[in-house]
């Protein structure tokens, strides 16, 4: 052995030495989970070592602070400290492995779990702490969350700054940083929990919420990314617009009330989540319906403006509304209700800039809204397909009515200078928005446990009027 890994290298007792001393120090354990769960060393955090954390962890591990990698047999904590030298972290394994650990141990899981459900019934019980870097958390964050990235919270300064009587929640992508964050806290004495799934999990909590009965129009909430959907039921049979992943939530939502799923259709093409009608139509066996002013891949009912589809004892009615899209739909069920997709929001109007021809599908946003939306009945109520921060809120629910509409800011000025305020705003696109829109046109296959990372951030398909 040469002697740059005999310097990895760290006895059992000077291991002891380093935790009873509480030095800055990360114990990460390579075995299998079952192992580890079996047992492992008092303080250390169970961990993968594969092609993903090489490329997505690793490069966030604080080079400052000194690492030890536990493994049964040596040799795999060993090369591994190698190879994690070479990125230039300060990486050391316990010699002769775990067994010849004579300290402390413990049983179970790595650190104690919060689910993104359980967190959105505490939030304001707890202390958000944020560990990603500042670039990253500037670009979106949960509401409230404070940024201290994982290298600081070795920095006895930085921690002063995280309050002692509110439980700590640390935040990540994926949960794995913010694992590594609630070690480092338990090593200063601070008691922590880690939101399961991270920021990816957070975005796929979907609430639902009964608006109206005679038909019934509950509408489905994906909280924390602030996308709608909606099931109308008539009858005993149920439509549903604009659903979303994980679309089993439909399906449950079908069984407590009594009713059936029948029908699904898209609004358009959507490019900030993953558009579920496919699969809810097909486990539901149920018929989809799609715009046909837009191509997709795959065989669905393509509907057009005019068309008339019945449900139950009610009446759906088709209408042509781009701007948002060339193909953009919106749904009139029995001449009370429109559903308009991202054409038309309770608190602003679509963007018409995401297929990058901004100025033409500009002029057809105005003419939607004046000449199709806007003409709808005053009492017309209103159901959007996303909704801002700053939207207001029904009983809980996103939704206002075409009367209320038409107060909206820039509806009341002449076509040309709406043409030319909207095409001048520059926004920030839907983060991942290319690969969302060729997933929902069919381009590419969905692969399920890829959503989350798909739809992380917030949704950006209205036009800010401030």
């Amino acid at each position: 052995m040469n002697q740059n890994i005999e310097n990895q290298g760290l006895s059992a007792d000077q291991l002891n030495d380093e935790l009873s001393q509480q030095n800055p120090l990360l114990l990460f354990d390579l075995r299998s989970k079952g192992q580890f769960e079996n047992s492992h060393v008092k303080g250390s955090v169970h961990a993968v070592c594969d092609v993903h954390a090489k490329q997505t962890i690793m490069p966030k591990i604080p080079q400052n602070v000194k690492i030890v990698l536990i493994s049964e047999p040596e040799e795999i904590a060993r090369e591994t400290a190698q190879m994690m030298k070479s990125f230039g972290l300060d990486a050391h394994y316990l010699e002769g492995g775990f067994y010849s650990w004579k300290g402390k141990t413990e049983k179970g899981q790595t650190g104690k779990i919060l689910t993104a459900e359980q967190l959105e019934s505490h939030l304001d019980q707890v202390f958000l702490l944020d560990v990603r870097n500042k670039d990253e958390f500037t670009e979106y964050q949960i509401p409230g969350s404070v940024n201290i990235p994982l290298g600081d919270l070795f920095n006895e300064k930085t921690l002063e700054k995280i309050p002692k009587d509110k439980t700590v929640v640390t935040i990540c992508p994926h949960g794995n940083r913010a694992m590594v964050a609630s070690f480092a806290l338990t090593r200063a004495g601070i008691d922590s929990q880690t939101l399961a799934g991270g920021l990816a999990g957070w975005n796929q909590i979907l609430k639902p919420i009964t608006i109206s009965q005679k038909p019934k129009v509950i509408q489905v909430q994906k909280i924390r990314k602030g996308c709608l959907s909606h099931i109308v039921e008539s009858n005993g049979e149920a439509i549903v617009i604009d659903p979303l992943y994980p679309f089993k939530k439909y399906i449950d939502i079908a069984k407590e009330h009594g009713f059936k799923i029948t029908k699904v259709f898209d609004t358009h093409q959507h490019a900030d989540h993953v558009s579920a009608a496919r699969e809810l139509a097909n486990k539901a066996n149920a018929e989809l319906y799609l715009s046909k002013y837009e191509g997709y891949d795959y065989d669905a009912n393509f509907v057009e403006d005019n068309n008339i589809i019945y449900f139950g004892k009610s009446k759906l009615r088709v209408i042509h509304t781009p701007g948002h899209t060339p193909g953009s739909l919106s749904y009139v069920v029995d001449e009370k209700y429109v559903f308009t997709g991202d054409i038309l929001f309770v608190e602003s109007i679509g963007r018409p800039d995401l297929r990058d021809e901004a100025e033409e599908f500009t002029e057809q946003l105005y003419n939607t809204l004046h000449e199709k939306l806007l003409n709808l009945p005053d009492e017309t109520l209103m159901f959007p397909t996303h909704h801002g921060e700053n939207a207001d809120t029904t009983n809980g629910a996103f939704y206002t009515s075409i009367e209320k509409s038409k107060k909206l800011p820039w509806l009341d000025i002449p076509k040309q200078e709406f043409i030319k305020k909207v095409v001048a705003i520059t926004r920030l696109r839907p983060m991942n928005y290319r690969k969302i829109i060729a997933v929902n046109k069919g381009e590419l296959e969905l692969v399920n446990s890829e959503i989350p990372d798909l739809e992380i951030g917030p949704n950006r398909c209205a036009v800010d009027a401030s």
